[in-house]
């Protein structure tokens, strides 16, 4: 690994929440084997002509709750060669994180290496990428027209209607086909009918957990975090109030991750976040995977070593 330096490009670090957060443990991994470690937002970047520079802050993290960081140094530099660029900005994935992105491909250009790379983060929409595995998936159906959707949604009975740029079950809708706000919900989806929308058939399964299948240069971390609904909530997500299960990954969780891994891989995308529920594959998140700090408390492993001793051997 020839890289000396780390240069996370992620959301506001005074905001996260250090005991949760899969950035903070990536570059706390990072620190511990010696790397620089300098963190930049996304309009902290900018274009010199074909070069990505950034505004940069060099800094030291601490594993405590309440004192997480301290920025040392600021600079501008150009991105470049000796730099490992993590992409960790949250969706969604607007205009600022598109701009990012082609910006962070101008680093790649001059010897950086970016994870996962810019490329792969534009191409693999965290919902609509699913569709390269047909197999996989629950039903499915992506489209503007709120006909087409509500159709969907009478001939499964029920339906999870979602929007593609969202994370976190924000937007996430649960309806039956004789619920009387369906055609409200699709309509605001869908920006009445001028934005497509992605209809799944509801998983009853998802009782047993939204389970989380973390990939680390294509092969599955042996523990999945199973991410179970609470209360009247139907979404298992953390961030809706669902409680987070380790669990040894089963067969049909490893079927999965052991036909989509290669695939990852293949695109340039190192770090990934299968969404798994009842054995379906529902979502491939790669643009800031979390869970890793819920399973390594969980299982006393260490993902984030898992990740930089894959990309030493890369």
């Amino acid at each position: 690994m020839m890289e000396t330096a780390v240069v996370c490009v992620m959301d506001d670090l005074k905001r996260i929440k250090p005991i949760k957060d899969t950035t903070f443990a990536l570059l706390l991994e990072a620190q511990r084997r010696g790397f620089e470690v300098w963190y930049a937002n996304e309009t902290d970047l900018a274009l010199a002509g074909g070069d990505c520079t950034a505004r940069l802050r060099r800094i030291r993290l601490f594993d405590d709750p309440e004192h997480w960081f301290e920025i040392q140094s600021e600079t501008t530099r150009t991105l470049g060669r000796g730099d490992l660029i993590l992409m960790r900005c949250d969706p969604p994935v607007d205009d600022g994180y598109i701009y990012a992105t082609m910006m962070l491909d101008r680093a790649e250009a001059h010897g950086a290496r970016v994870v996962n790379r810019p490329s792969a983060l534009l191409n693999f929409n965290e919902k609509l990428s699913i569709a390269r595995f047909p197999e996989l998936t629950p039903a499915t159906r992506v489209a503007a027209d709120p006909g087409i959707l509500r159709e969907f949604t009478a001939r499964h009975g029920r339906a999870v209607i979602k929007p593609l740029d969202g994370m976190g079950g924000r937007g996430i809708f649960m309806a039956s086909a004789d619920e009387p706000n369906l055609n409200v919900i699709l309509e605001t989806l869908t920006l009445d009918g001028t934005r497509p929308a992605m209809a799944q058939e509801f998983l009853p399964g998802i009782s047993n957990g939204d389970k989380r299948i973390l990939l680390v240069h294509g092969k599955p971390v042996p523990y999945v975090l199973a991410r179970i609904p609470g209360g009247s909530d139907f979404r298992g997500n953390l961030a809706r109030g669902g409680r987070g299960e380790g669990q040894p990954i089963n067969d049909d969780e490893l079927r999965i991750a052991n036909t989509v891994g290669p695939v990852l891989v293949e695109n340039g995308i190192e770090f990934a976040g299968l969404d798994v529920i009842a054995g379906k594959l529902t979502e491939i998140n790669v643009t800031s995977p979390t869970c890793v700090r819920e399973l390594d408390a969980q299982f006393g492993i260490n993902i984030s070593a898992m990740f930089f001793d894959a990309l030493s051997e890369q």
